[in-house]
């Protein structure tokens, strides 16, 4: 089963530079690791919130706006996805991002649905 583990902390600017290169260094050994566990899908990095376009539609219009949706201090600062046998052994998959030590993993379950490609 797959799980989506998103990684919320304050903004990458926040984050003492020292601490960011040795945070990343972590998570690219802990992708390898978990490649070869095979309970590796895919991680990234994602850009800050001040670079988030947020999209709805209402009534038939496209609304755009800049940024999160959410004002809140944290924000989502990148993800993994991975292949884990149940949400016990995905929560310790996101104890063990490095990530978690400085902010919140969230891990939810990721729906399969027929017919995706």
């Amino acid at each position: 089963m797959k799980f989506l583990l998103l990684i919320h902390h304050v903004a990458e600017n926040e984050i003492e530079e020292g601490l960011r290169v040795q945070l990343l260094s972590e998570s690219v050994q802990l992708c390898h690791e978990l490649n070869r566990n095979g309970q590796y899908v895919h991680a990234s990095p994602l850009h800050p919130s001040s670079e988030t376009i947020s999209v709805k539609v209402r009534d038939g219009q496209r609304l755009v706006t800049d940024g999160p949706f959410a004002e809140t201090r944290e924000q989502i600062g990148g993800y993994f996805m991975v292949e884990a046998n149940n949400i016990e052994e995905a929560v310790d998959i996101a104890g063990r991002l490095p990530s978690a030590r400085i902010g919140t993993v969230e891990v939810r379950p990721v729906r399969a649905i027929e017919g995706l490609p």
